[in-house]
């Protein structure tokens, strides 16, 4: 891909290394986040595939308010965020196994890691009982958001989490069988 990037008729996105990807979460989504909860946000809580939703919302936020805390999720079975080693895991959109280019890693405070089985629950029960039809990384980011929120120092705290995926590609998949 990177010998065909040099034409002049090919684009290589590049995602995991692309500035251009955790600016336009910098320039777009954070400030679109901020507005609708009317900057009243004390966690930011995001799944890490790329890296760039959690670093350019992240840093949008913590600019505006140098207190919110940004926490990043990944899959407990490959817990590079974390220190740990790549491994397989079921939550499709994160977890790439390697820490990505563009992750500012001194924005987080802490990483959260998920277990397979937790998040498919998560999203199965976010469209049972919300009606939301998300896919595995959005159980991730929503089950890490809970977590933080039961714990006690979090009483009365917004927390703010990203969607980033449908569950429609998961419909004919053992994921929503019975």
């Amino acid at each position: 891909a990177r010998a065909l990037a040099s034409r002049a008729d090919v684009f290589l996105p590049d995602q995991f290394s692309n500035p251009a990807n955790p600016e336009i979460h910098r320039r777009t989504t954070g400030p679109e986040l901020w507005a609708a909860l009317d900057g009243r946000i004390d966690v930011f809580v995001a799944g890490v595939g790329t890296g760039g939703t959690v670093t350019g919302v992240g840093e949008f936020l913590k600019e505006r308010n140098p207190g919110c805390r940004v926490v990043a999720v990944e899959p407990r079975s490959s817990p590079v965020l974390s220190g740990g080693r790549p491994g397989p895991h079921k939550i499709q959109g994160i977890g790439a196994g390697f820490v990505p280019a563009v992750l500012n890693r001194e924005l987080l405070d802490e990483v959260i890691a998920v277990e397979d089985e937790d998040a498919i629950g998560m999203a199965r029960l976010l469209a049972r009982r919300e009606g939301v039809l998300a896919g595995m990384s959005c159980g991730a980011a929503v089950w890490a958001a809970l977590k933080i929120g039961a714990r006690s120092e979090s009483r009365g705290a917004r927390i703010a989490t990203i969607l980033p995926d449908s569950g429609e590609r998961y419909v004919s998949t053992p994921f929503f069988a019975p």
